[in-house]
């Protein structure tokens, strides 16, 4: 089998389907003599912020010298990004033999009444055989959509975070606050600690219900443990964490925003469990390890003159932080809009969102099954000027073509058109 033919096989699987429930998952892994209960495993729930928690960990564990695997979705640049080993994606070679190893046992699973798995819970599967062959000493698994139902949560982590609850993909998780947060605290598991900094007080509360229910130690940023914004910083923000017999010098994260530290602090936070669970861990690492830390596509500076920023804020609350970081680290700039975006999301709320800051935008087309066409979000757009050019590069070409130093061209909407739009940058 070649690459290709791999990457089509997984992508062949049922992509959008949403199949509610883990009897799938178990079947997979029975077969394969449950792999995951090898893992020390982690577990990344939360509407945003997840990955660049996950981010965060990573480096936080790699300073101390830890194996460290991470399952994220989507991916940015390459499909063998959503597995990786100490931030190294899958190679090709080992892609292919990870699909030749669970094809036989999606074509046997087929058959049965249980019914084809998606394509997610053929790549869940693939990463836990893989971090299970490398002897990860972690694994750090973001969930896909949710929580409770989502494939991941096929493990028993050693701990679990959920970074914050908002209104995203309500046609499946709910329409409210306090819907979704039933999903995403499903995730907690029996006397397994859990971190969170969830402030929206109604999806809280049942955060703190499933955690009592569970008999889990839940911690809450403000009540258990404490994140001070100190000041945005040219390269970042710096802050200061504490908790318990803990509070840390200043620290500095290179990632721009305010609910970076937060991130951060959820990772902290999960670093100080480890060590009261008798890891080796040393706090003198934990600053270089933030400093360390970058995501792509979140904030991210792809060409300093003029400035360009990729964010894939998908949703009103990503914008709102995306937002809040532009008015924060260049209000004294002009802002050019460049947009694409999916289905099912609130577009035009999320216009509305930066029309205050954006004096023109730019809307344009991109592959993917559920993209809007670039007229379609025009016509809904509140931002005046908002302009059409269906081809990517030509409207890349008109936009960098009026930037000065001055201007400022903020990349943003789906993270698939960021994925797609990343390469001219490259």
């Amino acid at each position: 089998m070649k690459y290709v033919e791999a990457l089509e096989w997984i992508h062949t699987r049922e992509k959008f389907k949403v199949k509610p429930g883990l009897v799938r998952m178990k079947w997979m892994l029975e077969r394969l003599q449950n792999p995951e209960k090898s893992l020390n495993t982690i577990h990344v729930a939360g509407t945003n912020g997840k990955g660049s928690t996950v981010s965060f960990l990573r480096n936080l564990l790699q300073a101390q010298g830890y194996t460290v695997g991470t399952f994220t979705s989507p991916y940015i640049i390459r499909f063998n990004e959503r597995m990786s080993i100490n931030g190294l994606p899958v190679s090709d070679y080992e892609l292919i033999d990870l699909v030749e190893l669970v094809k036989p046992l999606v074509d046997e699973l087929c058959k049965t009444e249980i019914g084809e798995p998606t394509e997610f819970e053929v790549i869940t599967v693939m990463s836990v055989l893989f971090f299970q062959q490398k002897n990860v000493d972690f694994a750090l698994f973001e969930t896909g959509l949710g929580g409770r139902y989502d494939s991941t949560n096929i493990i028993d982590p050693i701990l679990s975070i959920i970074t914050n609850i908002g209104k995203d993909h309500t046609a499946i998780l709910g329409e409210t606050y306090k819907e979704i947060a039933y999903q995403k605290a499903g995730i907690i598991k029996v006397s397994r600690p859990v971190f969170t900094c969830v402030k929206e007080e109604e999806a809280l509360q049942v955060i703190k219900e499933e955690a009592d229910k569970q008999r889990a130690p839940l911690s809450v940023e403000g009540e258990d443990f404490f994140l001070e914004h100190v000041s945005h910083t040219s390269d970042g923000e710096s802050f200061y964490f504490k908790i318990e017999d803990y509070s840390s010098p200043l620290m500095a994260t290179r990632m721009k925003g305010i609910h970076q530290i937060y991130n951060a602090g959820l990772a902290l936070a999960a670093m100080e469990q480890l060590r009261k669970m008798g890891y080796l861990v040393q706090q003198d690492f934990y600053a270089d390890a933030i400093h360390s830390t970058t995501w792509p596509a979140r904030f991210e500076i792809v060409q300093k003159n003029p400035i360009v920023i990729l964010d894939g804020a998908h949703n009103k609350e990503g914008t709102e932080a995306l937002v809040e970081t532009l008015k924060a680290h260049y209000s004294d700039k002009s802002i050019y809009l460049l947009y694409g975006a999916v289905l099912d999301k609130p577009i035009e709320q999320m216009l509305n969102q930066f029309k205050p800051i954006v004096k023109e935008a730019w809307f344009t087309n991109f592959e993917f099954p559920k993209a809007v066409k670039a007229k379609d979000m025009a016509d809904i757009s509140s931002i005046n000027p908002s302009y059409v050019i269906e081809q990517q590069e030509e409207a890349l070409q008109q936009i960098m073509g009026k930037l000065t130093g001055e201007d400022v061209l903020v990349i943003s909407g789906s993270l698939y058109f960021i994925s797609e739009i990343r390469k001219y940058f490259e």
